[in-house]
């Protein structure tokens, strides 16, 4: 998870929303990423499914099956589908996410029987930091939207 922090503050310094995950097989980290969406303007580029990406194309197959995604941020329902659809093995998020949640807060994708694959979650790993690196993004985002263009505009060199 302390991978995927830091991959969240990456995102943070790029102007993306803080948001990192990261694929283990065991101990061996496959993949990590972070939020690209704004960088690349692809409303699916979320850390979650960037991750998988990666970690299929590392480990040459699509089923993820002896994996752990840990995540800074519960995932949105396109990411856990993707987990569905990747046959994780296990989630491990650290802030629930009150507006998209489907790992358990709004959905709870992961543990519906009436799909053909669920997966075991752990929530709560390294909350306070995933969710403090998330309000200090937004405050800040917030702040800079309410002061005027002049006001956010780069000095001249």
């Amino acid at each position: 998870m302390r991978l995927a922090l830091k991959e969240a503050r990456l995102a943070a310094g790029k102007g993306e929303v803080p948001v990192g995950a990261v694929v283990a097989r065991g101990t061996e980290v496959v993949s990590s990423a972070h939020n690209e969406r704004e960088t690349t303007n692809d409303p699916t580029a979320h850390a979650e499914l960037l991750a998988l990406r990666r970690a299929a194309l590392s480990l040459d197959g699509w089923r993820l099956t002896g994996c752990t995604l840990y995540a800074t941020l519960e995932p949105c329902p396109m990411c856990a589908g993707a987990l569905h659809a990747s046959r994780i093995g296990r989630l491990v998020f650290a802030a629930p996410d009150p507006k998209a949640g489907a790992a358990g807060t709004l959905y709870d994708l992961p543990s519906d029987a009436r799909l053909n694959h669920v997966y075991p979650v752990e929530r709560g790993l390294l909350e306070d930091e995933a969710a403090s690196l998330l309000r200090t993004f937004f405050k800040e985002r917030r702040a800079r939207r309410r002061r005027p263009p002049e006001a956010n505009a780069e000095p001249e060199q």
